[in-house]
């Protein structure tokens, strides 16, 4: 196990896997999950230096005694420092969901540090639709008290938007990211991040006019990218991910049947994706 230290003093948690010596991919999670979302993948990725990121508040990493900190700004200089601290000049992210708004923040601060960036269901625009969705479970512990009732809630949530999907998997996702309790099921990360994530979008409804990141998606020009879109997704909208193919026209995209937010990255043709923007480091 291996810590680093922010700025501001937090202790985070990561991981090395594969190749020693191969391209640094450093994948950051989901907004509630930590650096287990990588977990499928990982088998596929022996060939790069794989660097799985607790964020702050998440997973084995410290949490924040001011959650104002949970904020894409905080979250890219933390990944900044853990670069630093691996000495590592330039890395390629892998960004699934808010890891992704992470890499774009990465982007629009010090994109000299970046060498590649693929998008795991997220883009510059977020899709109000499930934005509201995360805001109803966000901070929240599950109704159900055991890891077989939230299996089976979850597997019934999900069914719209996959197929394929045995029942041991989201057996398996829910015995990662709940800890079992006499009282029930905890969460691994900060209930912060709910009032972190409410006091921001407050925030924002203020202004007259809310801050692009579509300026920090055009700090990416230069660079290998990539975009996994699940077909049914309620974050990444088909327009959002057309426009990006768009902005971006050497941008590799795929769009994956039978997922929603968020495809698991053990799909073939997700893989594949990775792949080839990967080889394209120059």
């Amino acid at each position: 196990m291996s810590h680093f230290t922010t700025a501001d003093g937090l202790s985070l948690y990561y991981e090395t896997h594969g190749n020693p010596d191969g391209t640094p991919l450093i994948c950051l999670p989901g907004l509630t999950r930590d650096g287990q979302d990588f977990r499928y993948a990982l088998p596929h990725l022996s060939a790069y230096r794989v660097i799985l990121l607790d964020l702050r508040g998440r997973g084995r990493s410290d949490y924040a005694e001011d959650p104002s900190s949970y904020n894409i700004l905080t979250e890219a200089s933390d990944v900044v420092a853990l670069m630093d601290h691996l000495s590592l000049p330039r890395a390629a992210i892998l960004g699934t969901s808010r890891g992704g708004l992470v890499a774009l923040a990465i982007a629009g601060t010090t994109p000299e540090r970046l060498s590649a960036v693929i998008f795991n269901d997220v883009g510059p625009d977020i899709d109000p639709t499930g934005l509201g969705r995360i805001f109803d479970y966000l901070g929240r512990a599950p109704k159900a008290k055991t890891h077989a009732e939230a299996a089976l809630a979850l597997q019934q949530a999900m069914a719209p938007a996959f197929a394929n999907v045995a029942p041991e998997r989201w057996r398996e996702e829910v015995e990662v990211f709940y800890t079992q309790t006499a009282d029930g099921l905890a969460l691994r990360y900060d209930t912060g991040l709910r009032h972190a994530m409410l006091a921001q979008a407050a925030a924002l409804a203020e202004l007259d006019e809310a801050p692009s990141l579509w300026p920090w998606f055009a700090a990416l020009k230069r660079l290998p990218l990539g975009v996994i879109r699940g077909a049914h997704s309620d974050i990444l909208s088909a327009k959002t991910y057309a426009e990006m193919q768009r902005q971006m026209p050497g941008m590799r995209a795929v769009e994956l049947p039978d997922r929603g937010h968020i495809p698991f990255l053990d799909e073939a043709d997700a893989l594949a994706l990775i792949h080839d923007v990967l080889k394209d480091i120059q």
